[in-house]
């Protein structure tokens, strides 16, 4: 079992599946045995800790009751949990589990034992990246934990100042100083983090700027302490002022590495970045290919830092986002990096530049290279590993906004006893089909909105999820910026395929997109090769024969649709198609393919109703009246009469309603006929009406 108590309480399985610890007092109860972790608490302290004065009747009984609450979630979630709250006189003890503030401690002391400033401030960064918001935040307040919150933030500035001066001599400080500016907002009176912020700014050739900053902290010492700055502070400022040759960056070698410092926990992708390490022992080129924003560039990175020790001649990260498609710019960016003959070369974002980088990856590892590529489409040259980066599941997608939205909303948590707010989270994660980067734009708007309201909004989803992360590329800050990347390389038969897909609700099979998807631009001879390139450009995935639309790829091409002034024609063609496909399951319905035809059925059931809306939109009273006479019957076998009840009830008048409930109710035979033992799925073998 894991426990987070750096930021707001959380419990997982070592799975990484959220445990829901119900009731406040059962919660606290938990905090309070992390706090003491490991060692015994009495019952007394317990029962102070957690009713404080308003002690209840029988305080003893009360506590094991709570006791037991806490067992029995943790047994639930993990079989053996109940183990872990032990009864230990003369009170009670948290007995094992991975607690992160255990795991912080243990990589602060590695960090201060390693001799070596890269290895340490990797230890200090992986330390770091533990804490999601301020420790033990739902009880930070308490009694109880206010001792220990306060060690553990004061651990954590130390560890910030620590990682600052292993930076400081790495020559990083011309990066340093907007961080350390930012923690001197927050904490001016810390002075070895005053210290570490003149040296960056000295070090940059901002002499006035550090002397500037000592003089601020030496009056607010004053005015608000009585004290005077300390002697190394004081001769730090002396040695500013005299120019003193020791405070100059000491010598750096050559960096082995221009890998960014991961600045957030990656969520959910622990088994997917051994993988990809697995996959680069076994070739020179493996490729992450994903959908937009599914977060193969963040993936890559950790893979690659964690292969360093693999790679003597460094790891070296080259951005193609930017760049211009002539091989120029790609082999100017690549020689930029200066990778060694042992190096690996991240290639990053190529989608855009797929054909130059794809021509001079081929060259690079005909000559010895190995490169780990990013891109919405594979390279598509020899030797080439593919990886699919799939979006995240409910509980890490759950996980991952809930952390993002704390760091953007304080005090925000996700109470498992809240089923609104649980509901609303997980609806949000669903509809936003699991992408990361959609999720945290989502979340940069939980402060403003809170969560149900941000739910309920997601139909408008591109006004609504934009970020104010000012660091980000511009093609991350919106979610219509994030499609709007993935839209424009695609040729005009691809943009047509696509845009077109999307009115099918529930997917659709390549038949269906042959119907549907055609046009005066893109013969039907041609659909399955567009949808394929589709498939390998990300946008579309295929799952059990069936083509799918992610919901804001669907929401996007949708857009795209009416602004091309085919929305009507293609929702048309779609609404036929289908009635047709029921109209030939009905000619089935008392054969022995009746089966698989309300099989067929059941995976058409998003595309039926949406046929049906559309009839009844356009006010093709027709072909509403065929398609919920037709359907009827599979209304009724499934047991949804009511939905049969409403939709005939709609279009039909009651003579005609009458007839059509009649001949659904007669009870379904199976007749062994030769109409049943052909069985075709084809909808045009079957007469439909006209």
């Amino acid at each position: 079992m894991r426990f987070g108590v750096l930021g707001p309480l959380e419990v997982r399985t070592d799975g990484g599946r959220p445990v829901p610890i119900p009731e406040l007092k059962v919660r606290a109860l938990l905090a309070d045995l992390l706090v003491h972790d490991g060692r015994a608490v009495s019952s007394g302290r317990l029962i102070e800790d957690l009713w404080g004065q308003d002690h209840p009747g029988n305080p003893t009984g009360s506590l094991r009751a709570k006791v037991s609450q806490l067992r029995r979630a943790l047994e639930e979630a993990e079989a053996g949990g109940r183990a872990l709250v032990e009864s230990s006189p003369p009170g009670y003890r948290l007995a094992a589990g991975d607690i992160d503030a255990r795991r912080f401690g243990e990589l602060i002391v590695q960090a201060r034992r390693a001799g070596d400033p890269a290895a340490r401030a990797a230890l200090l960064t992986d330390a770091l990246a533990l804490w999601r918001g301020p420790a033990f935040a739902d009880f930070a307040e308490r009694d109880f934990a206010r001792g220990t919150v306060t060690r553990l933030e004061e651990e954590r500035l130390t560890a910030l100042d620590d990682l600052a001066e292993a930076r400081l001599a790495l020559g990083e400080h011309h990066a340093l100083v907007a961080e350390l500016s930012d923690q001197a907002e927050r904490n001016p009176l810390r002075e070895r983090l005053q210290a570490n912020l003149m040296r960056a700014l000295y070090r940059s050739g901002r002499q006035h700027e550090a002397l500037e900053g000592y003089r601020r902290l030496r009056e607010r010492l004053r005015d608000e302490l009585g004290l005077d700055p300390s002697s190394e502070l004081t001769d730090l400022h002396q040695a500013i002022l005299e120019q003193d040759p020791s405070l100059q960056a000491p010598p750096v070698a050559a960096p082995r590495t221009n890998l960014p410092v991961a600045l957030t926990e990656l969520v959910g992708r622990s088994a997917a970045v051994g993988d990809v390490q697995d996959l680069l022992q076994r070739s020179r080129l493996v490729t992450l290919t994903g959908p937009g924003g599914v977060g193969k560039t963040r993936l890559a990175l950790e893979a690659a830092a964690r292969s360093a020790e693999s790679f003597p001649d460094g790891v070296f990260l080259v951005e193609l986002a930017s760049l211009p498609p002539t091989p120029e710019a790609i082999e100017d960016a690549v020689a930029d990096a200066r990778p060694g003959d042992g190096a690996l070369l991240v290639l990053d974002n190529c989608e855009h530049v797929i054909e130059p980088v794809a021509k001079l990856a081929d060259r690079l590892l005909r000559s010895g290279a190995r490169i780990l590529a990013t891109s919405q489409e594979p390279l598509g040259i020899a030797g080439e590993l593919l990886q699919v980066v799939p979006p995240l599941g409910l509980d890490d997608s759950v996980r991952l906004f809930t952390a993002r939205a704390a760091a953007v909303a304080p005090g925000f948590t996700l109470d498992p006893g809240d089923s609104g707010d649980a509901d609303a989270v997980a609806a949000i994660c669903r509809r936003l089909d699991g992408i990361p980067l959609a999720l945290e734009l989502a979340a940069a708007r939980v402060r403003a909105l809170g969560v149900r309201p941000l739910a309920d909004r997601l139909d408008d989803r591109f006004a609504l999820l934009k970020s104010g992360r000012r660091g980000s590329p511009a093609r991350q800050r919106t979610l219509r910026a994030m499609m709007d990347w993935s839209w424009e390389p695609l040729a005009a038969p691809e943009r047509a395929v696509l845009r077109r897909l999307a009115v099918h609700a529930g997917g659709c099979t390549l038949e269906a997109a042959e119907e549907t998807c055609a046009g005066d631009d893109v013969a039907r001879s041609e659909i399955a090769d567009v949808i394929a390139r589709l498939v390998d450009r990300s946008l579309v995935t295929m799952v059990g024969g069936r083509y799918r639309l992610l919901e804001s790829v669907a929401a996007y091409c949708l857009e795209r649709l009416r602004e091309a002034g085919e929305d009507t024609r293609v929702q048309e063609l779609h609404d036929i198609y289908y009635t047709r496909v029921a109209e030939c399951a009905e000619a089935y319905r008392q054969a022995h393919a009746r089966i698989r035809w309300l099989g067929r059925l059941d995976a058409e059931t998003p595309n039926l109703r949406g046929a049906l809306e559309g009839a009844t939109r356009r006010g093709d009273t027709a072909l509403a009246r065929r398609l919920t006479s037709t359907l009827a019957w599979y209304w009724i076998e499934r047991g949804r009469e009511d939905e049969a009840r409403r939709a005939l009830g709609t279009v039909l008048d009651e003579e005609a309603f009458d007839d059509a409930w009649r001949r659904s109710s007669v009870p379904l035979v199976s007749t062994g006929s030769a109409l049943a033992a052909s069985g075709s799925d084809c909808y045009a073998q079957c007469t439909p009406r006209p």
